[in-house]
């Protein structure tokens, strides 16, 4: 079916540093060989798509539900050589067509980490398993997607039912909330991680209408999802830390497009500088750099950015905050915009986290006198939301946070 309802969040350009490592072909054994490879049946880890083993596990389904411009099964007959797990979890539906993945001895207890976890919900899981097989990558892809957003309404200090249900708006001690269950989403955030550039671009461009070939935002109108589209020839993501990372850096964007609804767009150093944020938080090896079409990719291979940014504070180059309260796109900012907005969200979380949520949650969901979300005059609700939650005016924020840079790094 063709879909017209849709509207891109932001054009993305990505870039992340390293070196390309493991990302095998899948040779995994079929279980039942009267299924085919992505089907529930032949998923070892939920015994064949066991009811018990996939609700202790968390997994809804493996397929069958609505994706994109369309849904999974035509996905699958579109991408017929991309062999896609379907799983669905409470708040993400995934399509993973990544292959094996042999784990690098210096990942070895990271990984080991996470898939102790994850056996903790599918014991048939192995934590010592020295090749992630595509099913257990997908899974464990799953858990993850679930742990970003957790990190997330820790952040904003919300729980799940803050939200409503979807049967209609709902308010929460007189706030406007959003239109369902997911951040105030009705649909669940979507996440596709594709094995080739190729097959990236014909996706995009059946579902979309877009040929771009690095990773992807979109928000699904029709259905009220946001998507993430990435694919594994792009930058380092054939390692399995980058890609983690990397979901972390747009999964931060999307839920914050997401949260009290998706109606309107807010500031682009704040989404970010939370995106770095959040990013940074799973690993500072990895990082994403967003950039507007067109515009070229952003590119650096520094770790340690606590000390670039107190060199910009200490010779007076850091940007002002009157200055990145104008950006108008993500082209536009400098690869010491990228530092800086990523060590101001970490200075007001460090330093105010219960005023952070506040007003993360209210620059977010704003309405009219007829209870329409209104996003009218950003720029001026978001000084005037900056002074009520932190008491700062901009030129005190920005002596604030240069003073504290100077001790925090």
């Amino acid at each position: 079916m063709e879909i017209q309802a849709l509207r891109p969040i932001h054009f993305l350009t990505t870039l992340l540093l390293s070196v390309c490592l493991f990302d095998t072909a899948s040779a995994q054994k079929l279980l039942d060989r009267d299924f085919p490879a992505n089907h529930a049946k032949n998923d070892p880890y939920t015994d064949g798509g066991s009811p018990e083993t996939m609700k202790a596990a968390g997994i809804i389904n493996h397929g069958g539900f609505e994706f994109g411009s369309t849904d999974t099964a035509d996905i699958d007959a579109f991408l017929a050589n991309s062999d896609i797990r379907w799983l669905e979890s409470e708040n993400f539906q995934l399509g993973f067509a990544l292959g094996s993945y042999k784990v690098p001895q210096k990942e070895k207890k990271e990984i080991m980490e996470d898939l102790t976890r994850l056996s903790e919900r599918l014991p048939l899981v192995n934590p010592k398993t020295k090749v992630l097989d595509p099913w257990l990558r997908a899974h464990l892809t799953i858990m993850r997607l679930e742990d970003i957003y957790t990190d997330f309404l820790s952040i904003v200090q919300l729980e799940k039912t803050d939200f409503p249900d979807g049967s209609k708006a709902w308010n929460r001690k007189g706030m406007y909330m959003g239109e369902g269950p997911f951040l105030g989403q009705k649909g669940k955030y979507e996440v596709l991680l594709l094995p080739s550039k190729a097959v990236f671009v014909d996706f995009l461009n059946k579902h979309f209408g877009l040929q771009l070939d690095r990773t992807q935002r979109w928000n699904v109108v029709h259905r009220d999802s946001i998507t993430l589209t990435a694919h594994t020839q792009h930058g380092s993501l054939r390692k399995d830390p980058a890609m983690h990372s990397h979901l972390g850096f747009n999964m931060a964007h999307n839920l914050y497009d997401g949260l009290r609804h998706y109606s309107y767009d807010t500031p682009i150093w704040l989404h970010e500088g939370l995106a770095h944020f959040m990013e940074r938080r799973i690993s500072p090896d990895f990082n994403t750099f967003d950039g507007s079409e067109g515009s070229v990719p952003i590119e650096s291979k520094v770790k340690d950015w606590g000390a670039k940014v107190r060199g910009l504070v200490a010779s007076s180059k850091a940007p002002r905050m009157a200055q990145l309260i104008r950006l108008k796109n993500y082209g536009e900012m400098e690869l010491d915009d990228h530092f800086c907005t990523w060590s101001m969200v970490d200075f007001l979380y460090q330093t105010k986290p219960d005023e952070l949520a506040k007003f993360l949650v209210d620059l977010k969901g704003r309405t009219n006198a007829e209870g329409y979300p209104d996003g009218s005059n950003i720029p001026d609700a978001h000084r005037d939301l900056f002074k009520e939650h932190f008491g700062y005016t901009y030129t005190d924020f920005d002596s604030a946070w240069a003073e504290w840079v100077t001790l925090a790094y």
